[in-house]
């Protein structure tokens, strides 16, 4: 790790301890509240849609009851669709996109989809605008058995208590300029790591799993989201921060092996979505509505091609 990127916690070389979590956390405030923006929209929509507490956290005496909807009662003659967003809390669009989606396109797809959606996984992360939860963990890295991360293990343990196979799971997400000048050089500093600067797309794309491809699925959803906002170009090299684009604004993972969100469900069609929202040429408002035309597009493209 090169003076000019050195974070300011531990050692460069060395993985962190309990003594560098522990200065990392006191460094991370409260900047906006979960209580506030988050849980009124969802006991909001109590009144349409069934409301699951699949969990709580508590990170030092602080509380976070999790909750997920379902558009309920189940028909297992119908296939099932899971959403999820604030898997990363600060990446705002993905929980907001989530909420925007239920209040209005969700009854939409009444008779037609068993829907599941989880609008904000992390919200201790989503209160402090940061990517890890409280103890230094990535939550899209973490979704394993026993990986020990509350976040994931919740959702982990609601996806497995549904009764089908789920068709179809999308996973909002964002990546902004606080990737390269924060988080990316926070995990280095973490794991004693080198850190090597990368350049963030200015636009959405998409991340498809490599162990399942599905091109026409994500193609149906660019060209979606294209109406909303633009699509990430590739860099010199044909890459997306770094990974080859193998269509135009998509590139591939390995989502199991990376241990993310995208692939808890084992469904047919995955992907998960990539917001830029420190775009000029992107407002919040844009950054919500590209993520709901990504979640319909893709219910859209899964129902169709089932």
């Amino acid at each position: 790790m090169s003076a000019s990127t050195f974070y300011p916690i531990g050692t460069p070389g060395q993985p962190w301890g309990a003594k560098e979590v522990d200065q990392w956390r006191a460094r991370q405030s409260r900047q906006r509240r979960y209580d506030e923006q988050v849980l009124p929209r969802i006991e909001a929509l109590a009144d349409r849609f069934d409301l699951i507490n699949y969990g709580e956290l508590d990170y030092n005496g602080e509380r976070f009851p999790l909750y997920a909807l379902h558009n309920g009662p189940r028909d297992e003659s119908l296939p099932h669709a899971l959403i999820t967003g604030g898997v990363h809390g600060y990446e705002t669009s993905g929980v907001m996109g989530a909420l925007d989606f239920l209040e209005n396109h969700a009854t939409d797809y009444s008779g037609k989809v068993n829907l599941l959606v989880a609008p904000c996984v992390s919200p201790w992360a989503f209160e402090r605008i940061n990517r890890w939860n409280y103890n230094a963990q990535d939550p899209n890295r973490s979704f394993f058995e026993n990986s020990g991360v509350a976040e994931a293990n919740a959702l982990m343990k609601l996806v497995s208590s549904q009764p089908a196979p789920f068709l179809l799971h999308i996973d909002l997400h964002e990546t902004t300029d606080s990737d390269e000048s924060e988080f990316r050089p926070a995990l280095s500093a973490r794991d004693g790591t080198e850190y090597e600067p990368d350049i963030i797309p200015d636009g959405f794309y998409l991340v498809d799993d490599s162990e399942n491809p599905q091109p026409e699925f994500q193609q149906a959803i660019i060209a979606a989201v294209e109406k909303v906002t633009h699509i990430a170009p590739s860099d010199d090299q044909g890459k997306i921060i770094g990974t080859p684009a193998v269509s135009r604004g998509i590139i591939e993972y390995p989502s199991a092996k990376y241990a993310m969100c995208a692939s808890v469900s084992g469904a047919r069609f995955t992907t998960t979505t990539e917001v830029y929202p420190d775009s000029p040429k992107a407002t919040p408002k844009q950054c919500n509505a590209a993520q709901v035309a990504a979640v319909c597009a893709a219910l859209d493209y899964a129902l169709q091609n089932s």
